[in-house]
Formats: structure tokens, C-alpha cells, sequence
């Protein structure tokens, strides 16, 4: 039977209850709204908490204020005020429906209708309130939703998705990370017609969906249903002659191994190799530093070498990017892992690269034994060519697995 409760530890916390009380006095109401609701109905862990009221923004301000909450007016002119306590804040916004949008942003009026706030949503399964006694109110039908695991735009999905053109991208989204089967069919037919609409969104706002939906458990259905609207063409062409074949081999490794989902290491599975037009890609969806910099080190780094020598290995991870080399190692073992049954060759393959990865994540190499100081005794003045000698020292040190000690590597000055 589906539930119409929900009983949640962060429901039942004093600030929160105080809030919902002082906001809910007089003739007002208050009540949870969206992912706090859905995940905890499913029983998944629950980070934002966001919050629906009658109150006008203002006198939202004046009650939390004089309930000794701090009143941050992060998004007023929509109706949005963030909540401060000691607990943890909270995104409280008064009832409102959408008078004019032009798919990126919207024209609101403030309002004391909760089936017209439920009906300016995105997604059924995101349209669940929850009152401070933690009983559902569901009007658009996300409860049945729920239970199906269906990802059904609220209305007309084409009219959802001209409200705001980020929408097509939080379908796949989140289906990725609540849906089962196949999509609904009206929101893949509308996101197709309107993938266009993704053109005028910022950058920004396209990479912090697409990095989510990557994050997800398993995203490799909504990544196909992305391909075969077009859709992920459009934001990530570099994707188009590379193919998404990857993704699901590469999710099977992570379980299989314990891996945490890595949405950068996912990345890295759809796009080619390429330094130059990965460095392009990270500056048009504006990567940060972090994210630029393993991206394109994947794509520099050399492919995964099963019959490397392990002298050559431990080398290689000492004079090059680690990151970026397990990276590599960790779609080696996931593309071997695909084929393994094929061939005792290809078993032993994805051995080796298994035993790279663990060398790689342990690997903590001895100080380097020689010093400037040490070339200075030995009569080489510093500049260019101690920097020389120090660095093929250096190299001739890790070809020995790292064994050579000072007096032998100094022999060879």
C-alpha cells in the first residue's frame, strides 16, 4: 500500500518544526516541498530541504527574524528567502505560478493556491509536500509515480519545457537517477522537438545537470535515450563519433570492484582522447580548474599497457600524472572486464591492469637520495647542467625500481 506518511529524523528536528509552526500561524501555511519529500519516501539519504508557504516574501523575513532565525533574501524577487538556524538552512519560497518565461527565466505572481504551485513544477515526482506531521499531500499524482519509478513531466511536457529549457536535461537526470523502463514517452518526444532550446542556455547551468546525471547509480540508460533524441550531441559533441559503449561496462567495474561512481572518470569514458578538443570542450562548458585539468590529463596521459614491466609502471607513475594514469587504468580494466570471456589472453590482460591499479594506489616512492649539495661535491657548478645530471640521475634511480642508493648513483656523475 502506498504510504502517506513519511517519518524522517531532519522532519522532526526543532528548528525545522519551529519554522513550519512559525509560518504556518494565523491562518498561513507551510509545508516541505520536492526532493526532501521524494527521497525520503524512498528511503534515500536527503541533502537540500526546501520549503513552500503562503506568506508573502516579506512577511516570511518578519517571522523567521522574529523567531530568532537569520532571513537571507538570496532570491526575493521570486519569492525566496533562506532560512538560517543553527541546525542547517533552509530555501523557504511563498506559493507562486509562472505569468511569462522565456525558457530561462520566469515572470512570477506570489499566491495562496497549492494545486497552482504543484502545477508550475517540473516533475510529478517532485511535486510532493509534506506537512510538520510528516502526512503527504500529493495533487498531481507523484506518489503512484513514485512507486512505478515513472518520470512524468507535470501537464504538457512541451509547455514544461518551454518554461525552462534546462528541463529537457533534468528529465534525463533524473531519470537516471529514479527511473526504470523507458522513458515517458511525451517528455522524449518533447525534449527531441526542443533540444534546440539548449543553445541558449549558459554553460554553467548545462555542466552542472550533465556532471549529476554522470554522478548517478547507473547512468547509461538515460545517456542512450540522450543519443537517440539528439540531444546529447547537442551539449557534448565531442561525444558524437566517440559513442557511450563504455558506460556500461564501466559501471559494472565500478561494482564489481567498489569503485564510487566518478562522474569525471564517466566523462572521460565518451569523449575521445583528444588534448586539443577536450581542452576546447572544458572551456566551453566552463569547467572548473579541477575538472579541466584531469580531463585533459586523461586525454594526455599514455593508454593502459597490461604488458608493461613493473619497474616501468613504477616509473611512469613517478615522473607522470598518477590521476590521470589510474584513470586510464581504471577504463582498461573496465574495457577488458567487457570481453573477458573472449580469450585467456584478454583474462590476463585485465590481471595485469588490475595489478597496476593497486601498485598505483599505494605507490609512495623513497625520497630521491641525491642532492644539489651531493653534485656540488662533485664538482659541478649549479645551473643548467646540474638541473640535467640531477634529472637523469633522477630517471636512471626510478629505472632501477628505485633501489640505486646515493653512492652508486653519484659513481655514474
Amino acid at each position: 500500500m502506498t504510504a502517506t506518511t513519511i517519518e524522517a529524523d531532519w522532519l522532526t528536528t526543532p528548528a525545522l518544526q519551529t519554522l513550519l509552526a512559525t509560518l504556518s500561524a494565523d491562518g498561513e501555511e507551510a509545508r516541505v516541498v520536492g526532493g526532501a519529500v521524494r527521497n525520503s519516501v524512498l528511503d534515500q539519504a536527503v541533502t537540500d530541504i526546501d520549503v513552500a508557504t503562503t506568506t508573502l516574501p516579506q512577511e516570511t523575513v518578519r517571522r523567521v527574524e522574529a523567531a530568532g532565525f537569520r532571513a537571507v533574501p538570496t532570491g526575493i524577487e521570486h519569492g525566496t528567502v533562506t532560512v538560517v538556524t543553527t541546525e542547517r538552512a533552509y530555501e523557504v519560497t511563498t506559493l507562486r505560478r509562472d505569468i511569462e518565461t522565456d525558457g530561462r527565466r520566469a515572470i512570477v505572481h506570489f499566491g495562496r493556491d497549492w494545486q497552482a504551485d504543484a502545477e508550475r513544477r517540473d516533475f510529478t515526482i517532485n511535486a510532493l509536500y509534506a506537512r510538520a506531521d510528516g502526512s503527504i499531500v500529493d495533487l498531481v499524482g507523484g506518489r503512484a509515480d513514485l512507486d512505478s519509478r515513472t518520470l512524468r513531466f507535470i501537464g504538457d511536457s512541451e509547455t514544461r519545457i518551454r518554461e525552462d529549457y534546462l528541463r529537457i536535461l533534468r528529465f534525463f537526470r533524473f531519470f537516471a537517477w529514479y527511473g526504470e523502463g523507458r522513458p515517458d514517452a511525451a517528455g522524449i518526444r518533447a525534449a527531441t522537438r526542443l533540444k534546440e532550446g539548449l543553445d541558449g542556455l549558459s554553460a554553467e547551468r548545462v555542466w552542472t545537470e550533465l556532471k549529476k546525471l554522470l554522478a548517478a547509480p547507473n547512468p547509461s540508460r538515460a545517456l542512450l535515450w540522450m543519443r537517440q533524441t539528439g540531444v546529447l550531441t547537442r551539449i557534448l559533441p565531442e561525444s558524437e563519433r566517440w559513442g557511450i559503449d563504455a558506460i556500461h561496462s564501466l559501471v559494472e567495474s565500478e561494482r564489481a570492484f567498489g569503485w564510487s561512481a566518478d562522474p569525471m572518470l564517466r566523462l572521460a569514458a565518451i569523449v575521445p582522447p583528444d588534448a586539443a578538443r577536450l581542452t576546447q570542450m572544458a572551456e566551453r562548458l566552463k569547467l572548473s580548474n579541477a575538472d579541466r585539468n584531469r580531463i585533459v590529463g586523461f586525454a594526455v596521459a599514455e593508454p593502459a599497457k597490461p604488458e608493461e614491466s613493473d619497474s616501468a609502471f613504477r616509473a611512469r607513475l613517478y615522473f607522470g600524472d598518477r590521476a590521470a594514469i589510474t584513470d586510464r587504468l581504471r577504463l582498461g580494466v573496465a574495457a577488458a572486464r567487457a570481453k573477458a570471456g573472449a580469450s585467456a589472453e584478454t583474462l590476463e590482460a585485465m590481471a595485469q591492469l588490475t595489478g597496476q591499479l593497486d601498485v598505483a594506489r599505494n605507490f609512495a616512492p623513497p625520497a630521491f637520495p641525491v642532492s644539489g649539495d651531493d653534485l656540488k661535491s662533485a664538482g659541478i657548478s649549479p645551473g643548467p647542467e646540474m638541473g640535467r645530471t640531477l634529472d637523469r640521475l633522477r630517471r636512471l634511480w626510478a629505472s632501477s625500481g628505485f633501489v640505486l642508493g646515493r653512492d652508486s648513483l653519484l659513481e655514474r656523475v
